[in-house]
């Protein structure tokens, strides 16, 4: 693993994930839940690198539709990302007193914005193995993950089918339970990351490791090739990602400033204009550990005393208010998500921002990396 100054140097993109992925570039484009674009995915397979969609929030049949308008605008691979574990404790119980508490902090901005108070509602779930059977009947070419494992059998037909399987880890132990469950790849997400790190053995709380920490210690615990996200947003952080043992790196903040993202464009501003220069973990604006750009409405948020509802019934609630938030253009009242790398994010235009990743990371990358790795492993 590694550097090996007696062995010649390969080209920087012939790594472990390029190949098991059968992509040209080792770069990967996090799957931007609550805001993805079938044509952001597509453009980042189509430039060589993996397109995500971000689905956990999609219904069985609208999941269905995507992936054949994905397949019409790219020939590719890329990769579809679910979540495992889809609500949290008391999601099904949680009382209409609760969403009444829960309300209280965001009902005068939605009264003043012109808004509509959202009503109460019993949860109503989506099952994850009615949305990961749309994705084993679609045979895509890549299943990603976060907040867990999942069942024997759905990995099983995924290995059966050809299906690659990307698990993501935030610490060390969620990597090597990976590993044993037969991932192909393994995403190592420090907590620089903007939105949800996916942390499944431990709370969120216990598991924030950074990304510089985080990656050696994973690629040193398993042998299967690693990706290093969180808080990578530029060719010094991809060349940095592979220095400490990754063949690959995922930028998630970098993409989602681009106009074909789904980001509405005050989000894309702060993150391109020095709006993203601070942000924040917050519960607030869906019940989950997150990343967002520290605003009125996060600042708000994690005050004490503020009571949070259960994912995903606070995501419900803090939308009732982003609606005419965004409509009002007040962005200090939505939530924004982004990493803690935001401002090295230059690019609106994600051919301009792909084609700069591959040829800085060349010119950095091509005098001082000497890889080792091969398809045998470390």
């Amino acid at each position: 693993m590694g550097q090996d100054p007696t062995k010649p140097a390969l080209p920087w993109n012939k790594t472990r994930v390029s190949s098991r992925l059968g992509i040209e570039y080792p770069i990967i484009q996090g799957p931007l839940g609550g805001v993805p674009t079938q044509q952001l995915t597509a453009a980042v397979s189509n430039f060589g690198g993996l397109g995500s969609f971000g689905a956990h929030g999609w219904s069985p049949s609208a999941i269905k539709d995507v992936i054949a308008e994905i397949r019409a605008l790219t020939s590719k691979p890329f990769a579809m990302n679910l979540w495992v574990s889809m609500e949290d404790e008391g999601a099904f119980t949680s009382s209409r007193e609760a969403f009444a508490r829960s309300l209280a902090p965001l009902a005068g901005h939605i009264h003043a914005l012109g808004g509509t108070l959202p009503a109460y509602r019993p949860y109503v779930a989506t099952k994850f193995e009615d949305q990961a059977r749309v994705l084993l009947d679609a045979k895509v070419p890549v299943f990603s993950f976060i907040y867990g494992i999942p069942p024997k059998e759905i990995l099983d037909e995924c290995r059966a089918q050809g299906i690659l399987i990307i698990g993501s880890a935030t610490t060390p132990d969620e990597a090597v339970v990976l590993e044993q469950a037969g991932v192909d790849v393994i995403a190592a997400s420090g907590f620089e990351a903007g939105g949800h790190r996916g942390s499944f053995l431990r709370p969120a709380e216990e598991s924030l490791t950074g990304t510089f920490s985080l990656v050696p210690q994973v690629a040193d615990a398993v042998s299967v090739p690693v990706v290093a996200a969180g808080g990578i947003a530029d060719a010094r952080g991809i060349v940095a990602a592979f220095a400490l043992g990754a063949e690959g790196a995922q930028l998630g903040t970098a993409f989602l400033a681009c106009e074909v993202s789904g980001a509405n464009a005050r989000h894309r501003d702060a993150i391109l204009n020095g709006g993203a220069r601070r942000t924040a973990l917050t519960k607030g604006f869906t019940g989950r550990l997150a990343r967002g750009i520290d605003n009125r409405l996060l600042e708000e948020l994690n005050r004490p005393g503020v009571e949070i509802l259960p994912y995903p019934l606070q995501r419900t609630l803090v939308r009732g208010l982003a609606i005419p938030a965004e409509k009002a253009a007040k962005t200090d009242l939505l939530p924004l998500w982004a990493g803690q790398s935001a401002n090295l994010s230059r690019q609106s235009d994600v051919k301009t921002l792909f084609e700069a990743l591959v040829s800085e990371v060349s010119a950095i990358a091509g005098p001082v990396l000497r890889w080792s790795r091969d398809e045998s492993g470390k």
